[in-house]
């Protein structure tokens, strides 16, 4: 299935990311009156090609993790029947929404994740501009309870690629509100309020294509009309470059440990938030 998966990206999906890609840039200058950012474009591109080149070594260690060990010390193993795909489709949401989370509150986990936060503007090339190594973040370990519980490696990195292709779409500024949906399903519009640096929309809309845990968990967040919302990170990369892009918040995370003394101290700063 993950094979499957992978082909359908290179041979489906990717060609509906270019052509979505290229009518959004159409629909952008006329509905803005100004040019598409095709070079900030062009640098998401550079990070994707990254993400996709260390992502076979992340998936070779994270899979390898799962399958070889964890799963060995199930506690049960799911049957291949109907009911057992929603529980995992709601219990993987569960564990996206605090994962995304901690991708905001804990500096390490940051250092990746700010990657995807740090373009300036709201396009879909945004959705694939993301961190080369989520292995050294430890993201993968808010889904091994799913791995301990009985689902399959398989069926749970295969139902975590669907939530993130379901993401492509949600990064653009083009789509309004949609009424009765926002609040139940992740929308551009609560997305964008996500990757708002605006003071009132920091931290908010984790979710993956659910919203109802930012809701239940007091993270939701409605794009209010009226409000300008300013992209990016609060402290702006302006890069270019895509190794700066990616190794900034790395570098300083780097300097901080260095410059701190004790075990102890270099472990708070390790866990705490990136402010």
């Amino acid at each position: 299935m993950e094979q499957f998966l992978t082909n359908y990206q290179l041979i489906f999906f990717l060609p509906i990311v270019a052509l979505a890609i290229f009518l959004e840039s159409y629909l952008y200058k006329k509905k803005f009156k100004k040019s598409y950012p095709w070079r900030d474009s062009a640098t998401s591109l550079g990070v994707g090609m990254g993400h996709q080149i260390t992502g076979i070594v992340n998936r070779l260690l994270i899979q390898g993790v799962m399958a070889s060990f964890v799963w060995q010390y199930r506690i049960f193993t799911m049957p291949n029947v109907w009911w057992v795909y929603v529980a995992l489709f709601i219990s993987l949401e569960f564990c996206y929404y605090w994962y995304h989370r901690a991708s905001h509150e804990v500096f390490l986990m940051w250092a990746t994740h700010s990657t995807h936060h740090s373009p300036n503007e709201m396009t879909l090339s945004a959705a694939y501009r993301l961190g080369w190594m989520p292995f050294l973040s430890f993201s993968w370990v808010f889904f091994l309870p799913l791995v301990i519980l009985g689902f399959s490696p398989v069926a749970v990195f295969t139902m975590l690629t669907i939530n993130l292709m379901y993401q492509f779409w949600l990064h653009t500024k083009l789509i309004g509100q949609l009424g009765l949906l926002e609040g139940i399903l992740n929308t551009p519009s609560s997305h964008r309020v996500h990757h708002a640096s605006n003071s009132m929309y920091l931290d908010k809309n984790y979710g993956g294509i659910l919203i109802i845990f930012d809701r239940l968990f007091g993270t939701y967040a409605k794009e209010e009309s009226g409000v300008e919302i300013t992209y990016g990170l609060t402290h702006p990369n302006y890069s270019r470059n895509p190794l700066e892009v990616v190794f900034r918040v790395w570098r300083e995370l780097l300097q901080k440990l260095i410059n701190t003394r004790g075990l102890k101290n270099k472990l708070r700063i390790i866990f705490s938030p990136p402010a």
